[in-house]
């Protein structure tokens, strides 16, 4: 019980697992899937906010802002999350994800908000 508390404590904080830990595997969409638990309504909202935003493109780029990545973060956004901006896809969507449940809730809470701003 002790090791599966202490594997679930490291999975909710994204990053700061151990140095054997395995880098991810498969496409965004699976593994932002994985991370939201399997939630399907939870991920079709992610997937339709992040498509949105960079079609889920780790080097997507707005050519007007800093915005970039696959969930189109300012610079200043990168710093909130704890996860320095990166190229790694898999890294964006972790920092993607800390700053939606932190700032929305939920991945349905910031598409709900960018359908009705068109921003997030």
């Amino acid at each position: 019980a002790a090791a599966q508390a202490e594997a679930e404590a490291a999975a909710a904080r994204p990053g700061q697992g151990t140095a054997a830990a395995v880098a991810p595997a498969g496409s965004y969409q699976d593994y932002a899937m994985s991370k939201l638990g399997g939630s399907g309504s939870e991920f079709t909202c992610l997937e339709n906010l992040w498509g949105k935003e960079s079609g889920w493109n780790p080097n997507a780029q707005n050519p007007s802002s800093t915005a970039y990545g696959i969930p189109q973060f300012l610079d200043s956004t990168w710093g909130g999350t704890g996860i320095a901006k990166t190229s790694d896809g898999y890294r964006q969507i972790d920092a993607g994800l800390i700053y939606i449940d932190t700032r929305y809730g939920s991945p349905c809470g910031a598409w709900g908000h960018s359908q009705s701003t068109g921003w997030y």
